[in-house]
């Protein structure tokens, strides 16, 4: 197993992709903590298949919530202690609050960029002392093929860009360390989330873009977060890897004009 004795900390495993890379990451050989905000029910659903697929795989969950720095440390702490050591952390916690810029409130603006760029921020930050004590240890951050623009997406579009920037940052301070930080750019995956906010047209059009004209598996993301996590990336640090079948071109935003709320 790829991953036997390495223990990953994961944001994001209630539900999507990220649930797909806890499945992967339990399957070669990794224990798992993950972390959830809000349906502790799709955590649950996650930590008994997880088991299923690998009884002998130590599986927990917290609830976190990254935008708040004091939770996002006492959780880091927490899972350190439950778990004797961390090897490995995936940041994948996300939302989107889509909409025009002109009609964007500063609550979305902020929401999606605290939990997005911020919340990698600070579990990065929380996870720094225990890689150095530990000689070594892995970050991988989850950006967006819409890291070059969205239209109707600015805040998720800046968000997802500035992870990026700021994962080679953390890999140039810190490579001597031997702490690694990559980048995954994942393209259009079917997820619960991406159901709940694009369109059957957006869906059409991201698949006929798609040079294999196919929706990525989340299977297929959790290979990626595999590679990264194990030995087959020694060589790779501060580098962007793109898991979108060949999607290069993101489909126009499509949206009514709304008047502004006063």
């Amino acid at each position: 197993m790829l991953l036997k004795g390495k223990n990953v900390f994961l944001t994001g495993g209630s539900r999507g992709i990220g649930k797909a890379a806890v499945y992967e990451l339990v399957k070669n050989g990794a224990n798992v903590a993950f972390t959830y905000v809000s349906s502790e029910e799709g955590a649950k659903d996650t930590l008994n298949n997880a088991k299923k697929l690998n009884p002998e795989a130590k599986v927990s969950y917290y609830k976190m919530d990254v935008k708040n720095s004091k939770d996002v440390d006492q959780t880091v702490e927490k899972a350190i202690k439950d778990f004797g050591s961390i090897n490995v952390v995936v940041n994948n916690a996300g939302i989107l609050r889509d909409g025009p810029i002109h009609f964007m409130s500063n609550e979305q603006w902020d929401e999606v960029i605290q939990t997005h760029l911020t919340g990698t921020f600070y579990v990065c930050r929380a996870f720094i002392d225990e890689f150095i004590v530990n000689k070594g240890g892995k970050f991988i951050n989850i950006s967006s093929i819409c890291h070059v623009g969205s239209a109707g997406q600015a805040n998720y579009s800046a968000a997802k860009s500035g992870i990026i920037g700021f994962s080679k940052a953390l890999a140039k301070e810190y490579g001597n360390k031997d702490i690694y930080c990559n980048v995954i750019v994942p393209g259009y995956f079917k997820t619960e989330l991406t159901d709940a906010n694009a369109s059957e047209m957006i869906v059409e059009q991201f698949v006929r873009l798609s040079m294999l004209q196919r929706e990525g598996k989340p299977d297929e993301f959790g290979k990626a977060i595999v590679f990264f996590a194990s030995d087959l990336s020694s060589f790779v640090n501060g580098d962007v890897l793109y898991v979108t079948g060949g999607l290069d071109t993101i489909p126009p935003y499509n949206t009514k004009r709304q008047k502004k709320k006063e």
